[in-house]
């Protein structure tokens, strides 16, 4: 998984294990690798089918693509982007940026490259070619936390300044120059905050005539349609890309969780697909 393997104390939700028997294996075999791999080492289980990337990382890495277009499109921050992918949606707190930075963009280049070179579909393949923006930070080593810069970058505190913290710099993807990060001031996020569900909060912003709901549909809306349709092809189940999602990706609701939380056809109608 190309978030947990670069991570040196992984989080307790990166816990994902995609088994994916060959046509030939014995199903003594996986049964009985799941039931070691689940109750000696703690993962959790999915079986998947043999396809480029397999579950999890085909999805997530589908929805960091397009997010990778908001950005590159022009009216976001990175720091925005990051606020809304965050817990506002029931993702990680390190949200999108800050998780390639940890994963590392060159490990990122390479799973959705992998995905170009061996889905069938081209217009399936077309929608993995990240923007230009990942291969200049990768060619400038800007790859993340192992660089020591990627879309963030810390910096020491001013000279002088012996008790001060690390200053935490942000990429603006304009002028691939570094500036003080900046608080995102959204306002739907501030409304957001008081309702508790995860899936009614999901709807509620996704549905929003503001720049968070414009940038869900553009986003998340279309990852939910993609998983949709090639749900048949990678996976025995819809839960069991429910559960790559949330094992995987620290995603609170998978993407058919997602879709009853904010309606199928809202979903379809809301989205330009």
């Amino acid at each position: 998984h190309w978030l947990g393997t670069h991570f040196f104390n992984p989080p307790r939700y990166l816990r994902l294990l995609e088994i994916i028997p060959a046509p030939d294996t014995d199903p003594l075999v996986v049964a009985d690798l799941s039931r070691f791999a689940e109750h000696r080492l703690g993962k959790g289980i999915v079986v998947a089918r043999d396809t480029p990337n397999f579950i999890a990382n085909h999805i997530g890495v589908f929805g960091v693509a397009e997010t990778l277009r908001a950005l590159a499109a022009g009216g976001y921050t990175v720091e925005e982007i990051d606020a809304i992918t965050g817990p506002a949606i029931g993702r990680p707190k390190s949200a999108t940026f800050r998780t390639m930075d940890l994963a590392g963009l060159d490990i990122l280049a390479l799973v959705a490259q992998n995905l170009v070179d061996r889905l069938g579909d081209p217009q399936a393949r077309a929608r993995f070619v990240l923007p230009p923006i990942v291969s200049t930070l990768v060619e400038r080593g800007w790859i993340g936390d192992k660089a020591g810069q990627g879309f963030y970058k810390r910096v020491p505190p001013p000279k002088g300044d012996a008790a001060g913290k690390a200053v935490v710099l942000s990429l603006d993807p304009s002028t691939l120059e570094y500036r003080p990060k900046q608080s995102a001031r959204l306002g739907a996020l501030e409304a957001a905050r008081a309702i508790e569900d995860t899936g009614e909060r999901v709807r509620t912003l996704f549905l929003g005539k503001d720049k968070v709901g414009a940038f869900l549909r553009a986003t998340l809306g279309q990852t939910l349609l993609y998983a949709a349709r090639v749900a048949p092809d990678i996976a025995s189940s819809i839960d069991d890309v429910d559960r790559a999602m949330r094992w995987g990706f620290g995603w609170e609701l998978g993407p058919f969780e997602l879709w009853d939380a904010i309606g199928i056809q809202t979903v379809v109608d809301a989205t330009d697909t």
